[in-house]
């Protein structure tokens, strides 16, 4: 689908050429002229750089001239055979016929000669070639041999020709041709194998052989193959290796001629054969065996005439053959096997050809695949192409993908939104008198301008006959000044046409606007240009036109009418009150030399903002914004082809992915990651694809791939794209019918603009009309929102847009927050439709079923009404919520509403065996309508209504079973709350259940509140209530052994629970015991509240109540034994406090320095890795050696691996999470979670300090009060130091290092996705731990007594 596009074209007129050659480190041509001379004397050689710059200036310097005294006896008859500049040495070498080898050197060294004669062969060189590599040399030789030499020009390898070498042909001959292989019988011919050749050659010469020989190389340089006449009767192409070893010789071919050239690639060798009727190229395998042929189109009377002579020549990429000719050079492509001819380059007038004996010269670049040099005698040209498509307009509405692809004098025009037609073949086939050049569409695609070497036609299309017909022709040579060479081609809206011209005279370039006036082109109007032009660029609106220079600059083309000139640009030539000038629009751009493909974009705000697209040869895509003050920037270096729309810019990667690039006037260009996957923008293609076109409205894009053929496909940005713009619009038919087509998910039509949507449900059914398209959007509802996960708009909005939709300035979506979305738009559906029933009955079934969860029971309500009715579509609407939902499922809810004929339509639908729910249903039809509810609520498992009937039909006895049965107390309970007898009994049955299932306090309370004391105190003595379980044991009356046997019970409970103050409570109150409540203070250090016990107590153990003595022996037989024992235990506990502190602090301080100083040894070995054990130094390095197994830190703990780490982290089972989480609590020293283990502790160290520093004040109160003045400052002291000894090391402890968190920090941000399971899962959690900040505990002050100083 690709055409040739003239981009760059230079003459020079220097007489006399014989061969070229490329220089690629100056990208100029070495001409060579010569032998020429009088007859019998020398002749002169001349050879000349020309320079070719992006000006029109040609600059020509001469190398080197000598006179040729060669060994033939007239050096003018001499011939150069082979011309080829190596560039490592600045060397030229010149092979002649004659047999003499020259070299010309343009940097010479000391003891050097500028030129040398190299080499002589005495029998001359029939043919000569250097090897892609310019290792080996091949040369022919007229004595029948063939030899290869170095670039030094020794001898290497020496082969004869013979008729032997045919013996060595690979080919085996099945005897096609031959009588007995032949189908005999009747209708013989009728059946003949069409295997079999009608002809099988023999190799004869055609008459237009000139007996000229032929090397060419494979791309590779490891075969050379070489053309020669074997006998004086054959021609064969010989193969040979590069050691000189023949390998394959041609299969005989009648007509094959002298010309020679090995595609590059090295699958086909190329040659001539001619017959009388026509002319064609054949190809070759390697083995030697033909391998198809195609036609090069010409009369018989230009065989006779310019067709006498051709040669072949590829290109060095393998794409392009040029085939030469007299006075021409056509330039030929392949795709899907069929070879198009694109190109046709005169050089010379065709029929005056007499006395010129062979084909022009072709020179391809070696490394500028489609840049060629042309010579003939007395002129040379340099042409470079492109290869593009030509397309029609990628803007709304006339985005038709019209591609129009050239064929010699044909051109294949096919609308791809249309029929898809796959080439060679086309919708339409366009015939013209001459080859085309280049061709162009209009803005409306409804005209077609193909531009040859002599006229520029218009073709018209005709919408009633589907076909295009000659609107109009202009002869090109009218009006011009000299000879010209047509070059581009493109249209100016609807109605002009620019082309662009290169005048072989005044060697610029010239552009002509010619205007279309009821389908006649106008008089021109002509602009001589002042520099070379690469390209015309159309605007995508086809409503400006663009130019390219050779140097990069981009200008504007104007008409300026009624004769205003525009001073800053170039002006042209007035003619008709219409003027061209150009101005200059893009003066410096970001590529460093002209773009073989340009495309300039537009917006469509009134600030016009202009975006130049262009793509380098190389592959680089740039774009540059003219007067934005900005330079250009680089979008991609991969770029293989590229489009552009009206919203996107369309690129295709060399790493086979197909982008999109968001085009507006407020944001940058953002181009999109390598990730097909995850965003829309992305997408995988074919191996290779290149864009053809693409048709915003239809959201297709047309592939070519490498072989050929085309691929259209729908991207999901384009489809999303046109969606979002359709639900903008409001236009929800469009919008609905290209998520169906497209197979999009329809919660976007309400999620991209929920506000919007929820507002215009009315409009959106109005639309869509269709009951099964209402449905089809209702039952693929979800909550998910797909516009911020699956859909995700990758075109950025300004914040006002990012807001959302508002409602009196608050947002929608705020609204709306924890709202089932699809209840929310199954709600508006069934509101919108509600006038509808008749004709959408079955989407507001549809509705009532997609709720989540579904609204069955609504459903089947509208049903039943329906049935009650009598309409007609209960059936249908039967068999449709049947349909929707499971009918086993919609059959319990049809008997739960109790409508047994509604029930029984339902299970007619079903597959449910009559047998089994007729019977059912006839016993439902015979009972009471509250029998028939509470059996049908009971089998559905619906207790609670079932318990209601049960209330309703008054039967209690079988409530309180039922209730019992199901556990149904509370609802029981709240049914007969007004009824005292009944209420009492539940009640009864209530307490017993809870007390079955432990729950002793509300059993408790259930008893207390029928005033059952003797059953509720048991109940709170098991809950642990010991003033609820006394105060209802004493208003039993309990016994007194019996009150004082509970009241001892409570209270070493309380003992056990260490409520001392509670215990002495009920010891004092209910035992009598004082003593024993005061020793029982003592243990819970309320030393105050033992003196006053003690000193209501009295003389306790039987002495008077009032005895001081008595007093003062129990204040020391309790009081100070109980403060001697605290006063021990508490000294102990702040020891222990302190040799903790003191133990672990310097270790946490040891571990801490150990992981700043070696984090591999520390996350990896612990202890053990610091014991000797080699460690990997590999921290920086992903999972290798020393992470295989467990992980280096930065993988272990945080899961970022490539392959087997996570692999297996994934694996780990919980017995091994189990057996990590053991590992953690238990803290041990050397492990990963000693760390974590010792701030927890130290953490839980404080909190018990902070615990015990009320008990210590009432302590040292207490012995202050006994005298114990020593033991109180003691005590106090070793508080002191504890309390001193947290708050210092807190600081140390709990500190966050910034570094290790901020590098944590961001560690974590870029892994929150991964969370390992298993017992690496233990590990991450205490990671975590440690991430976190680190909050320290609070030291409570502690208060030093005053009395102790």
């Amino acid at each position: 689908m690709r055409n040739l596009k003239n981009i760059g074209c230079s003459t020079s007129e220097i007489g006399g050429i014989t061969a070229t050659t490329w220089d690629v480190t100056t990208n100029s041509l070495i001409c060579a002229s010569g032998p020429t001379g009088p007859e019998g004397a020398s002749a002169l050689i001349r050879l000349k750089r020309i320079h070719y710059s992006r000006g029109l200036e040609v600059g020509e310097t001469e190398i080197a001239a000598w006179d040729l005294d060669g060994p033939l006896p007239d050096p003018s008859k001499d011939k150069i055979l082979s011309l080829h500049y190596l560039p490592d040495i600045a060397t030229i070498c010149i092979i002649l016929a004659g047999g003499d080898i020259y070299i010309v050197r343009e940097e010479l060294q000391a003891g050097q000669e500028r030129i040398e004669i190299v080499g002589s062969v005495d029998a001359g060189i029939t043919a000569a070639d250097w090897s892609p590599d310019e290792e080996l040399l091949a040369i022919s030789t007229g004595a029948g041999t063939f030899l290869f030499m170095t670039r030094d020009f020794e001898e290497v390898t020496n082969v004869t020709f013979g008729p032997e070498d045919l013996k060595l042909s690979k080919h085996v001959s099945v005897g096609w041709g031959k009588s007995e292989t032949q189908f005999k019988g009747k209708r013989a011919k009728a059946l003949r194998d069409p295997t079999v050749p009608e002809h099988v050659d023999e190799g004869k010469l055609s008459p237009c052989d000139d007996s000229r020989s032929m090397i060419s190389w494979r791309g590779d340089g490891a075969y050379v193959a070489i053309n020669t006449i074997e006998a004086e009767n054959r021609r064969i192409i010989r193969v040979y290796s590069r050691e000189g070893i023949l390998d394959s010789v041609s299969e005989p071919v009648d007509g094959l001629e002298g010309s020679l050239s090995w595609r590059p690639a090295g699958n086909l060798i190329t040659g001539v054969q001619r017959s009388k009727e026509y002319v064609q190229v054949v190809f070759f395998e390697r083995n030697g065996l033909r391998h198809g042929q195609f036609r090069l189109r010409l009369t018989q009377r230009e065989l006779e005439d310019w067709g006498m002579r051709i040669d072949l020549k590829w290109n060095n990429d393998s794409t392009v053959l040029a085939v030469s000719y007299l006075d021409r050079v056509q330039l030929w492509t392949m795709g899907n096997y069929h070879y198009y001819l694109k190109q046709e380059i005169h050089l010379g007038s065709a029929g005056n050809v007499q006395g010129v004996h062979s084909a022009l010269g072709v020179s391809w670049h070696p490394e500028q695949a489609l840049r060629l040099g042309v010579h003939s005698t007395y002129a040379e040209m340099d042409l470079n192409y492109t290869s593009t498509v030509a397309g029609g307009s990628t803007f709304i509405p006339n985005d038709h993908g019209l591609v129009s692809v050239i064929d010699g004098c044909n051109l294949k025009v096919t609308p791809l939104k249309r029929a898809n037609v796959p080439p060679p073949m086309s919708l339409h086939e366009i015939s013209l008198d001459r080859n085309v050049t280049d061709t162009a569409m209009s803005r409306s695609g409804a005209c077609i301008a193909a531009l040859d070497q002599q006229q520029l036609t218009v073709w018209k299309h005709d919408d009633e006959n589907d076909e295009y017909s000659v609107a109009s022709r202009h002869d090109l040579t009218v009006g011009s000044a000299g000879k010209i060479l047509p070059r581009q081609v493109a249209f100016w809206g609807d109605s002009d046409i620019v082309f662009l011209v290169y005048s072989e005279d005044s060697h610029k370039d010239v552009i002509y606007k010619a205007a279309l006036d009821q389908g006649k082109v106008t008089p021109t109007t002509l602009l001589e240009l002042p520099f070379s032009i690469s390209c015309l660029i159309p605007a995508l609106n086809h409503d400006s036109i663009f130019l390219e220079s050779t140097g990069g600059s981009i200008y504007e083309l104007e008409d300026n009418r009624h004769g205003s000139y525009d001073t800053n640009g170039v002006n042209g030539t007035k003619t008709n009150e219409h003027t061209l000038a150009v101005k200059e629009l893009l003066k410096n751009p970001p590529w460093p030399k002209s773009c073989p493909k340009i495309e300039v974009w537009q917006s469509d705000e009134k600030v016009k903002k202009r975006i130049i697209f262009g793509l380098t040869a190389t592959g680089t895509l740039y774009a540059a914004e003219p007067w934005s003050g900005r330079q250009g920037s680089q979008l991609a270096r991969n770029c293989t082809s590229f489009l552009v729309t009206q919203a996107h810019l369309i690129f295709t990667t060399s790493q086979h992915l197909l982008k999109f690039v968001h085009l507006t006037a407020h944001q940058d260009l953002e181009v999109p990651s390598d990730e097909p996957e995850t965003d829309e923008r992305c997408r995988s293609i074919e191996r290779g694809a290149q864009l053809v076109t693409v048709m915003p409205s239809s959201y297709a894009v047309v592939l070519q791939m490498p072989r050929g053929n085309l691929e259209t496909i729908f991207p999901r940005a384009l489809v999303l794209a046109g969606i979002r713009k359709s639900i903008v619009t409001k236009d929800y038919r469009t919008a609905f019918l290209t998520c169906r087509n497209q197979r999009v998910d329809m919660n976007i039509l309400h999620d991209y603009d929920p506000g919007q949507f929820m507002a215009n449900v009315s409009l959106f059914v109005k639309q869509i009309k269709k009951v099964e398209h209402i449905d089809l959007f209702l039952s693929q509802l979800r909550d998910e929102d797909v516009c911020q996960t699956m859909y995700k708009n990758t075109l950025n909005f300004s914040m006002s847009d990012e807001v959302g939709p508002q409602t009196n300035g608050i947002s929608y979506n705020a609204l709306i927050a924890g709202e089932s979305k699809v209840n929310r738009i199954c709600d508006a559906f069934l509101q919108a439709l509600g006038g509808l029933r008749e004709s959408h009955l079955q989407n507001i079934i549809t509705a009532h079923v997609c709720k989540a969860p579904p609204d069955l029971d609504a459903a089947l309500s509208l049903i039943g009404r329906l049935r009650e009715h009598g309409d007609e579509s209960v059936e249908r609407a039967v068999e449709h919520i049947c349909f929707l939902a499971d009918v086993n499922q919609i059959y319990n809810h049809a008997l739960g509403l109790y409508d047994l004929d509604l029930t029984l339509l339902v299970a007619q639908q079903s597959q449910k065996d009559p047998r089994e729910y007729l019977p059912y249903l006839q016993t439902l039809q015979e009972q009471p309508p509250l029998r028939r509810k509470f059996t049908i609520d009971n089998d559905l498992s619906r207790h609670t209504k079932a318990l209601h009937h049960l209330h309703a039909l008054h039967a209690f006895d079988e409530l309180l079973t039922y209730t019992t049965k199901h556990a149904l107390y509370p609802q029981a309970l709240t049914l007969y709350r007004y009824d005292p007898p009944h209420l009492t009994i539940l009640t009864r049955h209530h307490a017993s259940f809870l007390l079955s299932h432990s729950h002793f306090h509300a059993g408790a309370l259930a008893y207390a509140s029928l005033s059952d004391h003797a059953a509720a105190y048991p109940a709170y003595r098991a809950a642990g209530l010991w003033r609820e379980a006394l105060g209802c044991a004493s208003l039993v009356p309990l016994p007194a052994e019996e009150l004082k046997a509970l009241a001892r019970d409570l209270a070493e409970g309380l003992v056990e629970a260490r409520d001392f103050q509670a215990a002495a409570t009920v010891v004092r109150e209910y035992g009598g015991d004082g003593p024993g409540a005061a020793r029982l203070l003592c243990r819970g250090h309320w030393y105050a509240e033992a003196v006053r016990v003690i000193a209501l107590q009295g003389g306790g153990g039987g002495g008077g109540g009032g005895d001081g003595v008595a007093r003062e022996r129990l204040l020391e037989e309790v009081l100070d034994v109980g403060l001697v024992e605290g006063f021990a235990g508490m000294t102990e506990l702040l020891a222990e406090c302190k040799g903790q502190l003191g133990a672990q602090v310097p270790r946490l301080r040891e571990l801490r320095e150990k992981k700043v100083r070696d984090p591999l040894g520390f996350f990896e070995g612990g202890e053990a890795a610091g014991g000797g054990v080699d460690v990997p130094d590999n921290v920086s390095i992903a999972p290798t050696d020393a992470s295989t197994t467990g992980g280096t830190f930065l993988t272990r703990y945080t899961g970022k691996t490539k392959g087997t780490l996570g692999t297996a982290v994934s694996r780990r089972s919980s017995k091994n999470r189990r057996r990590e989480e053991r590992k953690r609590a238990a803290g041990k020293k050397g492990s990963i979670y000693e760390e974590e283990y010792l701030v927890n502790s130290v953490r839980r160290l404080i909190e018990r300090v902070n615990g015990v520093g009320e008990e210590v004040e009432r302590l040292v109160e207490g012995l202050v009060r006994r005298g114990m003045r020593e033991r109180a400052r003691a005590v106090e002291e070793a508080m002191v130091e504890v309390t001193e000894a947290c708050k210092g090391c807190i600081g140390e402890v709990f500190e966050v290092v910034d570094e290790n968190k901020s590098a944590a920090e961001a560690e974590k941000g870029e892994i929150a996705e991964y969370r390992p399971s298993g017992g690496e899962g233990v590990l991450w959690e205490s990671m975590e731990q440690a991430w976190k900040r680190q909050e320290p505990p609070v030291v409570k002050a502690f208060q030093r007594l005053s009395l102790l100083g």
